[in-house]
């Protein structure tokens, strides 16, 4: 007697969320980019939590004695012209470039992906209403844009926060109001409304699933450019208050006493370019890692 067990199919179980992490690590972690830019990430991430307990001298203490001093064991990476340690200044400056760029980006995510899922699935007049005001947004100079928030309200770090926000919201409301286009003509989007599930459901349990992945790949790319232009607004005096440690500001009081020395500068700099690197580097391993056919494009 043949037992019924051995012909009855096994249970096909979806891969948990764990699990699918794991292995997205394991593949970003697979090639040396990606390695390199998860590790530059990791040790930012590393410096802005411990920040304030890894810096070996008040980042605000102003010695008049020991301005623009060179390298030294007591000042690793000198001081700037008011005397303040650099180095302190730089990892509390890692705080306060990512606090700015993570609310930033949580930001303009929370607001672009409603917005992209409406304007996809809604109305065509609907449709063509908010790409008028996403394209509105998006031909605003931002140095322009910047200099507007600014006069308004006035320089602060909620200030380069709103200015990022406006700068990103309609290029990643663009990306899920393509990918909702693409998708809302899919079978399993026809099942749903046949069997008349309700529009909140078909948008955030059916789509925004499938378009969460290209718009991390993009925010991800894109965390190099909010912190490089979160430094250039402080640069300008237009983001954070000068007696915030920042590398924007950094940037701005060394170049003022470059001709004295140049320390402050590359001290403001080589974060920015590791950062950008890093981040960036990670980005294109993360794509390869969530959409596998672009990797294969690019080795064709």
């Amino acid at each position: 007697m043949v037992d019924a067990t051995l012909h009855k199919p096994k249970e096909i179980r979806e891969p948990g969320v764990v699990t699918l992490s794991l292995r997205v690590i394991g593949q970003i972690l697979s090639t040396p980019l990606g390695a390199i830019g998860m590790v530059i990430v990791a040790l930012i991430l590393f410096v802005t939590l411990l920040a304030p307990h890894l810096a070996p001298y008040n980042p605000l203490a102003i010695s008049v004695k020991d301005r623009l001093a060179g390298p030294s064991f007591a000042h690793w990476l000198g001081t700037d012209q008011l005397g303040r340690d650099l180095l302190s200044r730089v990892l509390v400056g890692t705080r306060t470039a990512m606090s700015v760029a993570f609310s930033a980006l949580f930001l303009s995510l929370a607001a672009a992906v409603p917005l992209g899922l409406i304007a996809g699935y809604g109305p065509r007049l609907l449709d063509s209403l908010m790409i008028l005001i996403f394209d509105s947004f998006s031909s605003l100079p931002m140095i322009m844009l910047g200099l507007a928030t600014v006069v308004l309200l006035g320089p602060g770090s909620g200030t380069v926060v709103l200015v990022i926000v406006l700068y990103c919201v309609p290029s990643y409301a663009r990306l899920v109001r393509s990918q909702t286009l693409s998708l809302k003509e899919r079978d399993f989007i026809k099942a749903q409304q046949a069997m008349d599930a309700g529009i909140a459901r078909i948008l955030f349990i059916h789509l925004l699933p499938n378009v969460i992945g290209p718009l991390l790949i993009l925010a991800c790319l894109d965390i190099s450019t909010i912190i490089t232009l979160e430094a250039g607004l402080s640069f300008l005096g237009l983001g954070v208050k000068p007696q915030i440690p920042s590398w924007g500001n950094i940037l701005s009081d060394g170049f003022a006493v470059i001709r004295n020395s140049p320390v402050p500068v590359i001290a403001g700099g080589v974060p920015l370019i590791l950062a950008t690197i890093g981040f960036t580097f990670l980005g294109e391993a993360l794509r390869d890692a969530l959409d596998p056919r672009l990797k294969r494009e690019k080795l064709a």
